[in-house]
């Protein structure tokens, strides 16, 4: 079976620069990341959606794009969480997202909470200006990172946790978000692994090396 891709913006800090539209099957946004998508030049006829309920689209015109709009009104979810469903809904297995972090850090944290709730029916990469962060499977390995910044943030503990690689390595260690995080580290090789028997966790790649 063909894995679906796709891509999707959220309200907030918007992205310098935009991923090659061609490489994902669907894109969709969030009514408050439809205004820095016009404003910053996006090709808009390349959104399948725009989802939400709205209230940060007031002024926004959206004029030939109203067969693209799913209107969303629950307020007991966040626009992330209802345009994550979405996708859910047509069968996408991995989505990027751009415009997680930045401005307010609630949101950044609440954002964080909604792609961990989604983690076992969507494979989330979020990417920002200083780094691409996801929740890892207990058997991970990544390549291409030799003197990269690597983070290892536990949600909220992690056990058992086993690592090469890096400058500070872990063996059968435990990371617990109210006392011990991995953040900070950095990769001495260029193939990282890690590996953890129980819990969950948050890997986060610096973009830029050392």
């Amino acid at each position: 079976m063909k894995t679906i891709n796709a891509l999707l913006f959220i309200n907030g800090e918007p992205p310098e620069s935009f991923p090659d539209p061609e490489k994902f099957d669907i894109i969709g946004c969030t009514d408050g990341a439809f205004h820095y998508l016009k404003n910053k030049g996006f090709t808009l006829e390349k959104l399948d959606f725009i989802s939400g309920d709205f209230d940060s689209g007031s002024g926004i015109d959206m004029d030939g794009f109203q067969q693209r709009i799913i209107y969303t009104p629950d307020q007991d979810r966040t626009d992330f969480d209802k345009a994550l469903e979405i996708l859910v809904q047509k069968n996408v297995q991995h989505v990027t997202v751009l415009g997680a972090s930045g401005g307010e850090m609630d949101h950044f944290l609440g954002n964080l909470t909604v792609a961990y709730q989604f983690r076992t029916k969507l494979e989330i990469r979020f990417y920002d200006a200083f780094s691409e962060y996801f929740f890892i499977p207990k058997k991970f390995r990544i390549s291409g990172v030799r003197k990269k910044m690597i983070s290892l943030y536990p949600f909220p503990v992690a056990d058992g946790i086993f690592t090469t690689g890096l400058n500070w390595p872990l063996n059968d260690g435990a990371l617990d978000m109210c006392s011990r995080i991995g953040t900070r580290n950095f990769a001495v090789d260029d193939d990282v692994s890690v590996s953890y028997q129980s819990g969950d966790l948050l890997l986060f790649i610096g973009q830029q090396y050392l």
